[in-house]
């Protein structure tokens, strides 16, 4: 039976440059916003366990949840970009969100907090939305800096997530963090449905289930995608390994630093915002496959340091900046060439690519946290040096995938 040929129609639309600066910026903000939904418990957990007396078990499914929710709904829920107006959607999931952060604030006892959980989740998915939405408003030579941009709001809602909640919890409890947030998710799906522009209708007929599966025939069809998913997941499983693993060494000795002081390195995560704003700017005068090569190289300089200098506050806070640095500046690049695959099938592009990266983090994180307790922090290092060489080897010996590596003449 011959092989059918995923071939997209082209929307109607005119050529476009890139978002105007102030709707860029409200895109940004967004992102963090919708982003940091999916980090708010983090620093909830005791409050949630004590208010609503759950056992250990119980407690452990609030971020199981969450993360259930977003990979659905990355699988699901994503590829609708690519044939309801992206616009229509966001606004859908933010109604959904409203609600779903109103139901755990509510929330008077486990199972209701956890449905709530796992229904932001799919809320959170509106992240997952706005990138392929700027991407698709911008032109090949503006796409780096306008992705640039959206990556740093997202480190940022990221970093200042547990701030926010930790915060609110400590003065008002931790009901008014999600009642915040409630409100917060109906103001900005009001703001983003009147200042996102109004895409022209698709002119795909595909039907759900098509759209679905079409995503394995993208992933097949295309080595490009193939190879940025599969070296985005490496380098996100190193960077998950070290951040799910780095608490425990902090509070060992001979550092015993207590949670606050090991929670202050995230402020260290900062560098991935200078790291993707600088990346967005090197895509257009180095091309995707130079710019990720060099942040893999920061990334790889960043796990020697800190594994020569393991007991040096110095030293792991340099570490923590180059890995940060080298992972959000080859993220940028990353989406840039996979979002110009299809520019029709961006959404189902943007599903596969972070369905690795997830995988690759949750994989990364869990086998962090095994190897800190039982090979402590020289088998994190090992771990992670190898992560990191092995999407430098894939990443070099699929280089003529990449369309900014110009053929060799013969």
């Amino acid at each position: 039976m011959p092989t059918t040929q995923i071939t997209e129609s082209p929307v109607d639309s005119p050529r476009p440059t890139a978002p105007s600066t102030p709707l860029l910026l409200i895109m940004a903000a967004a992102v963090a916003f919708t982003a940091a939904n999916l980090y708010y418990y983090q620093p909830l957990l005791p409050a949630l366990r004590d208010g609503l007396a759950l056992s250990d078990n119980l407690l452990s499914l609030v971020p199981f949840a969450t993360q259930v929710g977003y990979a659905v709904a990355i699988l699901f829920i994503s590829p609708l970009g690519d044939i309801i107006p992206r616009r229509t959607l966001i606004a859908a999931l933010s109604l959904l969100l409203t609600c779903a952060l109103a139901m755990q604030a509510s929330a008077g006892c486990a199972l209701l907090l956890i449905a709530g959980t796992f229904l932001m989740g799919l809320g959170a998915n509106i992240t997952q939305q706005l990138i392929p939405l700027a991407a698709s408003l911008s032109s090949p030579q503006q796409r780096g800096r306008v992705l640039g941009t959206l990556m740093s709001g997202l480190t940022l809602g990221i970093l200042l997530s547990r701030v926010f909640s930790g915060s609110i919890a400590e003065h008002l409890g931790w009901r008014a963090v999600y009642w915040a947030a409630a409100a917060a998710a109906l103001g900005w799906g009001l703001l983003l449905w009147r200042v996102l522009p109004s895409e022209s209708t698709r002119t795909t007929t595909m039907r759900y289930p098509a759209l679905i599966t079409s995503m394995l025939t993208l992933f097949r069809q295309h080595a490009l995608l193939r190879v940025s998913a599969m070296t985005g997941a490496l380098w996100f499983a190193a960077f998950n390994a070290v951040w799910a693993s780095l608490s425990l060494h902090l509070t060992s000795a001979p550092l015993n630093l207590d949670l606050q002081q090991a929670g202050l390195f995230g402020f260290a995560g900062m560098a991935g915002i200078i790291g993707a704003k600088a990346s967005g700017r090197w895509v257009t005068s180095l091309g995707t496959w130079r710019t990720i090569c060099l942040a893999l190289m920061v990334l790889l300089a960043g796990t020697a340091v800190l594994w020569s200098f393991q007991y040096s506050l110095a030293g792991l806070v340099l570490g923590i900046v180059l890995i940060d640095l080298g992972v959000f500046a080859a993220q940028v690049p990353n989406q840039v060439r996979v979002f110009a695959i299809a520019p029709s099938a961006q959404s189902r592009l943007n599903a596969v690519y972070m369905l690795f990266y997830y995988l690759g983090a949750s994989a990364g994180a869990i086998a962090g946290v095994h190897l800190m307790t039982t090979y402590g922090w020289q088998g994190i290092m090992a771990l992670t040096a190898g992560l990191c060489t092995g999407a430098i080897f894939l990443h070099v010996a699929m280089r003529n995938t990449d369309p900014s590596v110009k053929p060799t003449s013969t």
